[in-house]
């Protein structure tokens, strides 16, 4: 039968039923990545943009694109495969204990080793490694890489995987198992050890030299290859304070007794998703007036609070909020964007590829804005400018502003946490939040869910509705975003002083009610297809809210800026 190599765009005569595995080494060993022209090995494939693991036998005639560690759905490959690899290390020197990878962190996956049972509060029961435990595990992990043993995946039904992963003391993926209800499941299996990932593995453990493990906080992170360069592991970077927010957010849902995704669906169809919500929604509001409390503490320094995150974090309604809180306290807030203070159009600095930037920092005009903001902590009055776009200047239409004793500026905009932003302004002046949706809820015990999915979710819902953006457009535009997070986001993330978590436990079910139907209007020649495959079967694990459900969500929830309703001013 004939299939189209997409990396060699030719059409190739291959026997029926071989391998993708067989055919990449005939056809494609290596792929050249597409960010440093180095050649890298074939992770997976795309089969008619569905991505498939290389043991896949090819039977029809497809287009086929090999894939390497440059590719997104390469790198989720890899570290599936890790994360098994590290499972059946952790397995084989801790039989008694169960390996929880709970988020991801500026350096890697964190993870934590846990008793296999659970205290009397149905907590997690934590067993902090050692260093030299920490570095047996490495050793171990680096020995079932040099024995290059296969991944197996096989059909088995529900009831007896879920017996295997209670043996293995993984209840939360038993719970899964349960609460899905299918017959049937794709298991993996790896010396021994039977497992689930969402998604499929590399050929065997031999495809998986480039890791490292570190030691932190009560367990240690993953390391996984660096996106700029496949043979070297990301770099160590600070994470106390993102690693601290994500740990409480865990922590808040052992309190609540949900413990992954299994457990959210049993409570959502025992009908206590409107109980989960209003929850969910007073820790939100307890943590405005946390934020709120500070700035009034500190009112007498504190004049200027600078917000940012990465998109879809929900920043607008939290300026919003925090705004309203600040109200409660006798303050008087002015919010204000940031984008206000962008250079004329003809100043932008341009990318590589000689289109205007206007992410970068030199997109914005830094004097203007120090100057008055300076200005208004002297007690002047400035007159504020409105960027108008279509012109690409900045237009002064009369808007004053003096900052009175109890008034505090609120400013939102992607550069608010870098400090070279605003150098020249006193530090002491000024409060910064990060906020993000850092939900360190899991799909089971070794699948975390990334928090980019979440806000990919929220962006795509919020896009059709308000801007009449089709799902595909944001999809394809998702990985642009993304290169703009890295580079002016998150390397200073660690500079907030306050950091906001604006995920929230119910959001999953909730987007999943307005994200399938538009995730499956993409047709199967659509390059975003490959994504949304992805993200459907993701979505399939969790158990939807029912309309009446999503109408109890308060009207000034964080939520509401994406599907609508919202009453914030």
């Amino acid at each position: 039968m004939k299939i189209i190599c997409k990396n060699d765009g030719l059409a190739h005569e291959v026997q029926c039923g071989i391998t993708l595995g067989e055919l990449s080494r005939d056809l494609c060993p290596e792929v050249t990545d597409s960010r440093t022209g180095r050649t890298l090995p074939a992770i997976a494939a795309l089969v008619d943009h569905k991505l498939k693991g290389l043991e896949y036998r090819v039977e029809h005639c497809h287009e086929i694109e090999f894939i390497g560690y440059d590719h997104p759905d390469g790198q989720r490959t890899y570290l599936r495969s890790l994360c098994f690899l590290l499972q059946r290390a952790v397995a084989g020197l801790f039989p008694d204990k169960v390996l929880m990878i709970e988020h991801a962190l500026p350096t890697g996956l964190f993870c934590r080793i846990a008793e296999a049972g659970r205290d009397e509060d149905g907590r997690v029961v934590a067993y902090i490694p050692s260093a030299g435990e920490v570095d047996a595990i490495r050793d171990r992990m680096r020995g079932l890489v040099d024995r290059d043993l296969p991944f197996g995946k096989e059909k088995m039904l529900s009831e007896e995987a879920q017996k295997i992963f209670e043996r293995q003391g993984q209840s939360a993926k038993a719970t899964l198992f349960r609460s899905v209800g299918k017959y049937f499941n794709s298991v993996y299996t790896l010396d021994g050890r039977t497992d689930t990932f969402y998604g499929p593995l590399v050929l065997s453990t031999g495809c998986l030299r480039v890791f490292d493990l570190i030691s932190f906080s009560d367990g240690f992170c993953l390391q996984y290859p660096s996106d700029k360069d496949f043979e070297k592991v990301v770099p160590v970077r600070p994470q106390e304070k993102i690693s601290s927010a994500l740990s409480e957010y865990a922590e808040w849902c052992q309190i609540t007794g949900i413990r992954g995704i299994g457990t959210l669906n049993q409570r959502i169809l025992e009908g206590q998703a409107i109980s989960i919500i209003n929850m969910a929604e007073a820790m939100h509001e307890r943590k405005y007036a946390e934020i709120a409390d500070t700035i009034y503490a500190g009112r007498h320094d504190i004049k200027i609070v600078f917000i940012a995150g990465p998109s879809s974090s929900g920043k607008t309604s939290s300026s919003l909020r925090i705004a309203q809180q600040c109200r409660v306290l006798g303050l008087d807030p002015k919010v204000i964007e940031l984008d206000n203070y962008f250079v004329e159009r003809e100043k932008t600095p341009k990318d590589k590829y000689g289109e205007y930037d206007f992410e970068a920092l030199g997109a914005m005009d830094l004097d203007l804005l120090s100057t008055q903001l300076n200005g208004l902590l002297a007690g002047e009055t400035v007159e504020i400018p409105r960027y108008d776009f279509k012109l690409g200047k900045k237009v002064f239409e009369g808007r004053t502003l003096h900052l009175r004793e109890k008034d505090v500026l609120i400013m939102e905009g992607i550069h608010a946490l870098n400090p070279a932003m605003v150098s020249s302004v006193d530090p002491k002046r000024i409060l910064r939040v990060y906020v993000s949706a850092l939900t360190s809820l899991g799909i089971d015990e070794n699948n975390n869910i990334s928090t980019s999915d979440n806000r990919l979710l929220r962006r795509m819902i919020r896009d059709n509705r308000v801007r009449g953006i089709d799902p595909e457009s944001t999809l394809m535009r998702w990985g642009s975003v993304r290169r703009g997070e890295r580079n002016n986001i998150f390397p200073f993330q660690e500079y907030a002083d306050v950091l906001f978590n604006s995920a929230l436990i119910y959001e999953l079910p909730m987007l999943k009610y307005y994200a399938e139907p538009l995730l499956r209007r993409i047709a199967p020649t659509s390059p975003a297809y490959t994504e949304a495959v992805r993200l459907l079967k993701f979505l399939g694990y969790i158990t939807a809210l029912q309309p009446s459900e999503i109408a109890a969500i308060p009207p000034t929830s964080i939520m509401r800026e994406f599907i609508g309703g919202q009453t914030l001013l």
